[in-house]
């Protein structure tokens, strides 16, 4: 069965997840937080254990999953194009959160099929998190079907430095932390399945713990270490990252609030994220 058009408006069930310290301690690990980043890691700390706004992707991610089953694409095939998290409010040290997903659009991109997927994220009947997933469908495109609309995004202004830069290196072993998370794609773990998709080189990191990164950077630049401060952060994904690769991350004020990003990955001199830009309270 192939990917099927009509599936579009089409809603997942709620998906529950029961969480602590140990699953936000985890995810913020697998996107690189170090040990003195002590407030992401430790349960004891000060004021209770911060979370990253981009942890919204975990609770999304089996409501979202089962809207790209629902599609009957081929999700040996799938790579993700671009992501948005939108904040509302920050979630409690512990707890369940609730989330449900619906397909908001399926676009023809001639070799390949853009999926996009809405989510909710509520606790306690209170909405705190809401994510926008772009999903790239190789191979199944050329169904007549309509183009996405244009999203250039804010532009990097090319008359001044960056406001904030940050340069990371990932680990060798980032893409199997990070899939402890819940995105356990074989694509990021299996060489030979890595292989068999088109990735010789093994393994690419998920384009989700690229997004992490680039939240941290956020999060420790101008949100000064409060991630409360950070509304809504998006990114599309243009090149794969290998685990063990440098990502710098260099970050634009615009003025209200508003940044335009840029990552890039060191070694290769190349932009792995683009159209990128984040909103914060000030």
């Amino acid at each position: 069965m192939g990917l099927d058009p009509s599936t579009v408006e089409w809603k997942s069930k709620e998906h529950r997840l029961a969480y602590d310290w140990r699953t936000l301690a985890t995810y913020a690990l697998g996107v690189g937080a170090k040990r003195d980043e002590l407030p992401f890691l430790y349960e004891n700390a000060p004021g209770g254990i911060k979370v990253l706004p981009s942890f919204a992707v975990v609770p999304a991610h089996e409501a979202v999953l089962e809207c790209l089953i629902h599609t009957g694409g081929d999700l040996s095939m799938v790579v993700h194009g671009g992501q948005v998290v939108k904040a509302h409010k920050p979630i409690a040290a512990q707890g369940t959160l609730e989330t449900s997903a619906s397909i908001r659009a399926i676009y023809d991109l001639k070799k390949f099929a853009q999926v996009v997927v809405d989510s909710r994220t509520t606790q306690a009947g209170e909405l705190v998190f809401e994510t926008t997933w772009s999903i790239i469908f190789r191979g199944a495109g050329g169904f007549s079907g309509p183009r996405p609309p244009a999203d250039p995004g804010p532009a990097i202004p090319k008359d001044r430095a960056p406001t904030f830069r940050r340069e990371e290196t990932t680990t060798p072993e980032q893409a199997l932390l990070y899939r402890i998370s819940g995105d356990v794609n074989p694509l990021h773990a299996d060489p030979a399945f890595a292989a068999s998709v088109g990735f010789e080189q093994g393994p690419i990191l998920h384009g989700l713990a690229t997004f992490g990164f680039l939240t941290r950077a956020v999060v420790l630049g101008p949100c000064g270490g409060d991630p409360s401060k950070l509304r809504k952060i998006a990114a599309q994904f243009r090149k794969p990252v290998w685990p063990g690769e440098t990502l710098v991350t260099s970050g634009w004020d615009l003025g209200g609030g508003k940044y335009v990003l840029s990552t890039e990955v060191q070694e290769r001199n190349e932009a792995v994220l683009a159209n990128t830009y984040a909103e914060i309270s000030i």
